[in-house]
């Protein structure tokens, strides 16, 4: 696609943020019900049905540029840093487990049956792949990250689009306490870090696929298990290890692209 004439930055930025926060929003609306297993299903399907297509309309109305610039190859050439990403979360946020089980700050109840809750597991990783980690990946770190990063250095791309997810997480009723929006701004700078580190956004959504599975699953959505000290869990074996290790890993790999000051050219072709 041949460069042209296109929207200024800050419209850019402002029509694919509202758009995101619109599509949650009405979905929110249609599918407004208790949780159950099919609404969750069918906000899953209907929200990468939306989300893709916004950005992919946005990358050649609003960009006028390829969509190679938005750091979503293949998954024939990303799964390897999709299953890196998820290594990142999962190795230690199992030594973190271990540690909250061992020390007597977490205790943790099966309700169901193994078979059960392994299935409900593996269902939970198609579905938060389709209803977060796809979407939110694709327009925070893909689009708005990259679009900031042409004119911005990496470091202020980052914080720029950790603002903004922010922002989202409180407009569309996932982030409206304090400790909450705390997490959606730190979350947003580890995964803008490892689109920086990376080079794509693959990485991102393998952590990001890993962190909300294990959640929902030890959590109200998955229903499957009984935990006493979630509070503890959530802070120590979900968040604060693997979080930290994770970033510390992905940086020692990929040292030698890793280059906060860096901004990225536009492709035009």
């Amino acid at each position: 696609m041949n460069a042209g004439p296109r929207l200024a930055l800050p419209w850019r930025v402002l029509v694919v943020s509202v758009g995101a926060v619109l599509v949650w929003l009405l979905l929110g609306a249609l599918l407004d019900r208790d949780y159950d297993r099919p609404t969750h299903v069918a906000r899953a399907i209907l929200t990468t049905l939306l989300v893709v297509p916004l950005v992919l309309a946005a990358r050649r109305l609003l960009d006028r540029r390829p969509w190679t610039g938005l750091g979503l190859p293949s998954l024939r050439t990303g799964w390897r840093r999709l299953l890196l990403g998820m290594a990142c979360w999962l190795i230690p946020a199992a030594v973190g487990f271990a540690l909250c089980l061992g020390f007597g700050w977490v205790e943790i109840r099966l309700r169901t049956s193994a078979a059960h809750a392994l299935g409900v597991a593996a269902l939970l990783v198609v579905l938060v792949f389709l209803y977060e980690a796809l979407p939110e990946e694709l327009v925070f770190r893909g689009y708005l990250q990259r679009n900031l990063a042409t004119r911005l250095p990496a470091w202020q791309a980052v914080l720029g689009q950790s603002v903004l997810f922010t922002l989202f997480g409180f407009l569309v009723g996932a982030a409206t306490s304090l400790d909450r929006l705390l997490l959606f701004f730190v979350f947003a700078l580890l995964l803008g870090g490892f689109r920086v580190a990376t080079g794509d956004i693959w990485a991102g959504i393998g952590f990001h696929v890993a962190f909300q599975t294990v959640a929902q699953l030890f959590g109200d959505v998955g229903a499957v298990f009984d935990v006493t000290g979630s509070d503890v869990l959530g802070l120590v074996a979900m968040g604060a290890i693997p979080f930290a290790f994770g970033w510390t890993a992905v940086q020692r790999l990929h040292r030698n692209r890793l280059n906060w000051q860096a901004r990225e050219p536009e492709p035009t072709g």
